[in-house]
């Protein structure tokens, strides 16, 4: 009888052996980078900025979104990272887009227009400012020919304002940065995009020749000047800047080639042509009249 249990429990502290140590549990399959390892306040509640480094300018903050978005790994499997689909590369080229050069009238530029405050917006700079974030009102007389900010965006909408700035005023004097400028109080408006959205020329009631709105002063890896005229300079008519963006590489191209060949002609764009797509989750963009800036928020004006 003693032999008997003595047998049985062999057999039972057998059956409960693993038969190989190889197999695999459900944790261990998701290796280093499952949610097990991150903490439930991590995985399921990201906070402000990393939201809107991710889903764009419905969750912006005033902190720096695209610095702090988290990594796909870092989400977790359970915040659903992994799970979405890849934005559009912004520097990709928008499919059935094309370009053509307008000549310039009067002389060129008197000096690289990389090194001139007037078509290089990122030597003039900027800072945050207060203000209403929004559409406002200011009174006086109006240009209905002026561009309309809103035909920006291929849905034509008004964008969320993530944040107001002051454009540096420029001493020719020394060839320097001054003060930010006063006046107007916001001289440059931050606006609300998706990582990769396309973007098109504000659309005007002006044609400068051949059916086409404005002529592209400047560019570099993340901005743009446009001119509503076909001088190569910003002293007279409309002038916009837009940062934080990519500029599509086919209109990059061309614009390199009419720079190196003196500029005698430069890209001219139509409205709601497209010209680039945008970097992150906030674009920067002034507009000029006669070389002074105006507040982009100026609902008679710019909307």
């Amino acid at each position: 009888m003693e032999r008997k249990m003595m047998l049985g429990l062999a057999i039972a502290w057998c059956c409960a052996c693993s038969p190989d140590d190889d197999s695999v549990t459900p944790t261990d399959a998701r290796g280093d980078d499952g949610a097990d390892e991150i903490p439930a306040s991590d995985a399921d509640a990201p906070d402000e900025g990393d939201m809107a480094g991710t889903i764009g300018h419905d969750a912006l903050s005033d902190t720096a979104a695209e610095d702090d978005a988290p990594s796909d790994a870092a989400a977790g499997d359970d915040a659903g990272a992994l799970d979405a689909p890849p934005g559009p590369d912004p520097c990709s080229a928008i499919p059935g887009a094309s370009y053509r050069s307008l000549s310039t009238v009067g002389p060129v530029t008197d000096r690289p227009p990389a090194e001139h405050a007037d078509l290089n917006l990122h030597l003039r700079g900027w800072t945050p400012t207060g203000g209403t974030l929004g559409l406002i009102d200011i009174p006086g007389p109006t240009d209905d020919l002026a561009p309309k900010l809103y035909t920006m965006f291929v849905d034509d909408r008004v964008p969320v304002f993530a944040r107001n700035y002051a454009v540096y005023d420029w001493d020719w004097g020394s060839n320097s940065r001054g003060a930010p400028i006063e006046s107007p109080e916001v001289t440059l408006a931050g606006f609300g995009t998706s990582t990769g959205e396309v973007l098109e020329l504000p659309d005007s009631g002006y044609d400068i020749g051949e059916g086409l709105q404005a002529r592209v002063l400047f560019l570099d890896d993340t901005s743009i000047t446009f001119k509503y005229t076909r001088e190569d300079n910003v002293v007279w008519g409309y002038t916009v800047h837009v940062a934080g963006i990519c500029v599509e590489p086919g209109l990059r191209a061309l614009y390199a080639a009419n720079d190196a060949a003196g500029r005698a002609e430069l890209p001219a764009l139509d409205g709601h042509q497209p010209f680039g797509r945008a970097r992150g989750a906030e674009i920067q963009v002034a507009i000029r009249d006669t070389g002074s800036f105006m507040d982009p928020r100026s609902r008679k004006d710019w909307w």
